[in-house]
């Protein structure tokens, strides 16, 4: 089967949605969800966007997205970070998402990156072994901490 890698445009936003709310079904957790398509809209497309997306279409439909943003290492310096790599379930097996990572890859190069990097749940097996397969280092003795909404307005309650 043929796909097109592409950056994604504003008339993707609603399929880019759909990939997210399917992502968040597999990790279970469909509820998490609260982004927007006027969310994606201004933040990913409007005057100082705060990522960019790759899709993957096939037969004119986006079936695959990678979404990433730059940030900055104290340590490494300009890095990519890939926050979602998303499949629909009907098209994996076929190679997307090694094509979309490609893409991924080859950007931060273009831009001179030290690093690239992303989170893979520890039970996401399939996942961990097609990072782990391009050369992807999973760094075990690390903990993903955040905040979320409600912490932070507790937090600032308590300045």
């Amino acid at each position: 089967m043929e796909f097109t890698i592409r950056f994604a445009e504003k008339k993707d936003v609603p399929a880019m949605l759909d990939l997210i709310k399917t992502l968040a079904v597999f990790e279970k957790q469909p509820e998490a969800v609260i982004v927007t398509e006027a969310d994606l809209l201004e933040q990913g497309f409007g005057k100082h966007p705060l990522f960019t997306t790759f899709v993957a279409e096939k037969n004119d439909e986006v079936v695959a997205m990678a979404l990433i943003y730059i940030r900055f290492s104290t340590w490494k310096g300009k890095t990519v970070h890939l926050e979602d790599l998303i499949v629909k379930e009907n098209c994996r097996g076929e190679g997307l998402g090694t094509l979309l990572l490609d893409e991924v890859i080859k950007y931060g190069y273009s831009l001179g990156v030290k690093r690239i990097c992303w989170e893979v749940l520890d039970w996401n097996e399939p996942a961990i072994k097609f990072y782990e397969s391009k050369g992807a280092t999973l760094l075990k003795d690390w903990f993903l901490v955040q905040m979320d909404q409600s912490s932070i307005e507790n937090y600032i309650q308590k300045l």
